[in-house]
């Protein structure tokens, strides 16, 4: 691929851009300069430096965030700082098929509500990691304002009426982990959901912290505000189909 076309699908710029950085000597391949916007590398495993920033080319984006408290999941928040300010610019400029550029938040999760988020750029992965049909399990830590009790973790597995919907909605798991605290497991994301649920059973969440999808935990050594690259394995992991729910 043209050295240019590379950058260009990385995020650094239109194509004019990007050819400018490489005839100005702004890009390095390899550890040398290269100032003709028409080389042609072999993409599997590049690296290069655009104006000193490292990077590696990744022909889609995967990616997992760790959300901190006070952000909210949207490119033009209301209140608080978007997560999309946490990423590098590359990453919010990437060129894709729709009509917002760069990474797009799987699900969306609260400005108080902290965790493991999943941004990427392919729209098919974002349909399987965000339909109910897919029944990709997620994992909620809860804290509560009062104690919990046998008979409300008991509810949130058979099942909680929410004031939009006839039909109950069933925590996946649901597991007691403290005096004020559950591990909350759902395969569905319904508009505060978590909280709602909690409500219905007679408690109220205090703080909500997301640390796992699917088979993917939120790595403890990833600080609030940090991210990192997915893994191939961990991608095909997530795209893995998964048992259907008994009804």
């Amino acid at each position: 691929m043209r050295l240019e076309d590379i950058l260009y699908t990385q995020g650094f710029g239109t194509r004019r851009v990007c050819a400018g950085l490489v005839q100005q000597g702004w890009v390095t391949v390899n550890g040398a300069a290269v100032t003709d916007p028409g080389t042609d590398f072999d993409t599997d495993g590049l690296r290069f430096t655009v104006q000193g920033v490292d990077w590696e080319y990744h022909a889609q984006a995967y990616l997992m965030l760790h959300k901190p408290a006070g952000t909210e999941c949207s490119q033009k928040p209301s209140t608080y700082p978007s997560i999309y300010t946490l990423l590098p610019s590359p990453l919010r400029l990437r060129p894709n098929k729709g009509a917002v550029q760069g990474v797009q938040a799987i699900g969306r999760l609260d400005q108080d509500t902290t965790g493991l988020l999943l941004l990427t750029d392919d729209g098919q992965f974002i349909h399987r990691m965000g339909s109910p049909r897919h029944h990709v399990p997620k994992v909620y830590e809860v804290t509560t304002r009062h104690a919990v009790d046998a008979s409300q973790v008991a509810r949130l597995v058979a099942g909680v009426v929410l004031d939009d919907d006839p039909k109950p909605v069933r925590a996946a798991a649901c597991e007691q982990t403290g005096e004020t605290r559950l591990s909350l497991t759902l395969t569905e994301g319904k508009y505060h959901q978590v909280k709602r649920m909690l409500a219905a059973v007679g408690n109220r969440v205090e703080a909500l912290h997301r640390s796992r999808i699917g088979d993917l935990v939120l790595p403890p050594a990833l600080a609030p505000g940090q991210w990192r690259w997915l893994s191939g394995d961990e991608v095909e992991a997530l795209r893995a189909p998964r048992p259907r729910q008994v009804a």
